[in-house]
């Protein structure tokens, strides 16, 4: 009887763990559930040390990764963010402006994405590599960074892989005005059309930003699929009982990575003026997770909070994803602070669901995350961002999850089963596997 080889996928992907970023959890997943789906699986990415000079590092999440799945690191040029004098050349140390401008020309005609584009060559040069060796499938591109994408398009034109673009972010809308950020003209706009032209599929992560997509390359619409985010089972853990000492006070949290984009200003807003009004008295907020994409808190955070001079109010630092079920289980309400885009779909919102919490919603009800949220038996939202909504959205949220049963927490994590990852995964790896065994995926 003749063996049969398992579909190889090339999975390209810049911050895959131990990077801390937000997407890594959609890359880790990715791998892991096609290879869980019997395909052999190649991770292409950056050396560690490349995380430690930009997101930062969570070990436990590389822990996570499926000792199935084969990862290389390949070199990732990263000159500009090396800051230790002694490795400049001459010519850098010596005229820094004029090294950064021939870096950024040297950039721009290999790939015009600042910081990555130099990227490119390694990428396609290790694809081919890779492709030699066991041949490749099925290539998945995960962006950002869009350069990423190169790699897919490479092994297409000399090889006939069928290629996908991921796009967890995008390049060239803008997530909170809706405008296009390059012209026709541009060569970040070139490359995206020629890229979307040549995929055999391209994923977005919710069906606004899919349209907006649509509508600007209508020839490849059909090409275009919404692979929603999820929650991670194995990280958020089972639903944990209600503390037992709420009637001393309601625990409201947050945890994510707040920017100048977070209303963290306006949730403050609202928790002073509940509080002036004689309510949440007894109660707190606890405030995780990283100050701004680079620990620098852009968004003021820790300025904003210390308006609240009782200490109601506190910022506890980040998480690491392993310890994240432990934190969730010292909670009563998960607060989702966002900034105001119908392009906005947080990956946070679907692990808040799963722990079958009150979630308080602080955005404008614009954002597209009202959609994912609006039959969650947990759901308060708050009407707008003025301060006296705000406060109307927590005390409606403190009196529901003081009254919150166990039984209760698992009826809404049985309701947002559908959100978990593996269950959105699981069928588009099978379904490559059939496109690809009937005929390459084409």
């Amino acid at each position: 009887m003749s063996h049969v080889s398992p579909p190889h996928l090339l999975y390209v992907a810049w911050g895959f763990p131990p990077s801390r970023s937000g997407g890594a959890y959609r890359l880790l997943a990715t791998a892991n559930a096609f290879v869980r789906e019997g395909w052999d699986v190649t991770v292409l990415t950056v050396p560690r040390e490349v995380f430690l000079r930009s997101t930062g590092v969570d070990a436990s999440m590389e822990a996570r990764v499926d000792p199935r799945v084969k990862v290389e690191r390949i070199a990732f040029p990263h000159d500009e963010t090396v800051l230790d004098l002694r490795t400049w050349s001459r010519f850098r140390a010596h005229a820094p402006e004029l090294w950064n401008g021939w870096r950024g020309w040297r950039t721009a005609r290999v790939f015009p994405e600042p910081r990555y584009g130099l990227w490119r060559t390694n990428l396609e040069q290790a694809a081919s590599r890779i492709h030699r060796a066991q041949p490749v499938s099925l290539t998945i591109g995960s962006g950002n960074p869009n350069v990423v994408h190169t790699a897919g398009l490479h092994l297409k034109d000399t090889a006939g892989v069928p290629f996908i673009m991921d796009y967890r972010d995008t390049w060239q809308l803008d997530m909170y005005s809706g405008r296009r950020t390059l012209s026709d003209r541009h060569p970040g706009a070139r490359w995206e059309r020629r890229l979307v032209d040549a995929a055999d599929e391209v994923w977005f992560v919710n069906q606004p930003i899919a349209q907006w997509h649509q509508e600007l390359y209508p020839e490849a619409a059909g090409r275009m699929r919404v692979v929603s985010n999820g929650f991670d089972a194995d990280f958020v853990g089972d639903v944990a009982a209600p503390r037992t000492d709420r009637s001393a006070g309601v625990v409201f949290g947050n945890i994510g990575t707040m920017t100048s984009q977070t209303p963290i200003p306006q949730l403050v807003d609202g928790w002073l003026a509940a509080r002036s009004a004689g309510a949440l008295t007894d109660d707190r907020i606890e405030l995780y997770g990283y100050l701004g994409h680079q620990g620098d808190d852009e968004g003021a955070v820790l300025s904003t909070i210390a308006r609240v001079n009782d200490g109601s109010v506190t910022y506890r630092g980040p998480v690491a994803k392993g310890q994240i079920a432990d934190v969730y289980a010292g909670l009563d309400v998960l607060i989702l602070p966002l900034g105001t885009s119908r392009f906005m779909t947080s990956g946070k919102v679907f692990e808040y669901m799963a722990t079958g919490l009150p979630i308080v919603s602080v955005h404008d009800p614009v954002n597209a995350v009202s959609d994912t949220l609006r039959d969650y038996p947990g759901w308060v939202p708050a009407a707008s961002l003025r301060a006296v909504d705000v406060a109307d959205a927590l005390v409606r949220a403190a009196h529901l999850a003081a009254e919150q049963t166990l039984r209760d927490r698992q009826r809404a994590r049985e309701w947002a089963e559908r959100f978990e990852r593996a269950r959105i995964l699981r069928p588009v790896a099978q379904e490559w596997r059939e496109r690809i065994a009937v005929g390459g995926g084409f």
